[in-house]
């Protein structure tokens, strides 16, 4: 299984790749690279210079999208990352989420999000696509063979995801029963379909002995995802809250929270620090360096093929994470 690391484009190009080179250094296989235009550095600018200053570690977007960037301008940027680092690059892609908020946009529909995939595996392969009012046109030095993930947490994308994508980031945590609901459903849209679709799933984590200090930052993520329908999931984790659809004083949202300690205050008149502590359990990596290479050697028997870490917070690299997996918990899983 391979072991990744999210590292928000959060700072000019040649030091986020310091720190991709510092992952790499430590034995992680992929770092991913989260696309959102006003708040991070351009994903594919910071894709460069990481393609440019590294030798093995795979590189992805998790994720891009189809809606503020047009699919014939993803092919042209995925082909041109591609060709610096061969064999090294997924592009991952969904529905939009930070990216299209703050625009005014609406997140990408199933509808958008298979049009635009088609579109871009005809563009990458050298084909023509008809574009609206007949115009006929095709990428020049085309790059067949780019991997194309899909992100998805509802049913209805992970079927998607599981009909047409080469692989699925899974956004729903390492609980079983999460993961158990969310494979069920991308192995229902791959019926049919030879071979076994690698599934990438993303997962908080904190190499700590003290969990439950630790879990308390966690209130403005789990309460983001009772906010936009994962309550069911919740649930299955005898985590039950109820979230107000618009919660004021937090920017740019919930995930992203430029003062995050403001954000966990706000979010504790809805998510107790037992709920916390629950979702830390259940859905996260959270403990001591033997319980999370444990869990982790525990995921391919749910089907998942890859993970990658995230550390709270959106605005520093997650340089302390690296330091505490990659000395910690990587040598445990060798």
């Amino acid at each position: 299984m391979r072991v990744g690391i999210r590292v928000p484009p959060c700072d000019r190009a040649d030091r986020v790749l310091e720190t991709v080179r510092r992952a790499e250094r430590l034995g992680f296989d992929d770092v991913w690279f989260p696309d959102s235009q006003l708040l991070w550095r351009d994903v594919f600018t910071t894709l460069t210079a990481a393609a440019l200053g590294t030798d093995r570690i795979g590189l992805g977007t998790a994720v891009t999208n189809l809606a503020t960037r047009h699919p014939a301008v993803v092919a042209s940027a995925a082909r041109s990352v591609a060709e610096l680092a061969p064999g090294r690059f997924t592009l991952g892609l969904g529905v939009g989420n930070s990216s299209v908020g703050p625009v005014g946009l609406r997140q990408s529909t199933s509808a958008a999000i298979r049009e635009g995939i088609g579109m871009l595996r005809a563009l990458l392969a050298g084909e023509e696509w008809e574009f609206p009012g007949g115009v006929r046109s095709r990428l020049r030095d085309p790059a067949p063979g780019i991997p194309l993930h899909l992100a998805a947490s509802g049913p209805r994308n992970l079927r998607l995801a599981g009909e047409i994508a080469d692989g699925v980031i899974l956004l729903s945590g390492v609980s079983p029963r999460t993961l158990a609901q969310a494979t069920a459903r991308v192995r229902e849209g791959a019926a049919g379909r030879e071979g076994r679709l690698p599934l990438t799933v993303s997962a908080f984590c904190a190499v700590t002995d003290d969990v439950e200090a630790e879990a308390r930052r966690l209130k403005p993520i789990c309460a983001s995802i009772a906010q936009n329908g994962g309550a069911p999931f919740l649930a299955l984790a005898g985590i039950d809250v109820h979230v107000p659809e618009k919660i004021e004083g937090i920017y740019p949202d919930l995930v992203h929270a430029e003062d995050w300690e403001a954000a966990v205050d706000i979010c504790s008149a809805w998510i107790s620090d037992e709920n916390a502590l629950r979702f830390a359990e259940e859905f996260c990596l959270f403990g001591t360096a033997d319980e999370i290479a444990a869990r982790l050697r525990a995921l391919p028997a749910s089907g998942v093929t890859g993970v990658f870490l995230q550390h709270v917070g959106s605005y520093d690299p997650p340089a302390d994470l690296i330091e505490a997996v990659g000395g910690a918990v990587l040598p445990r899983l060798k």
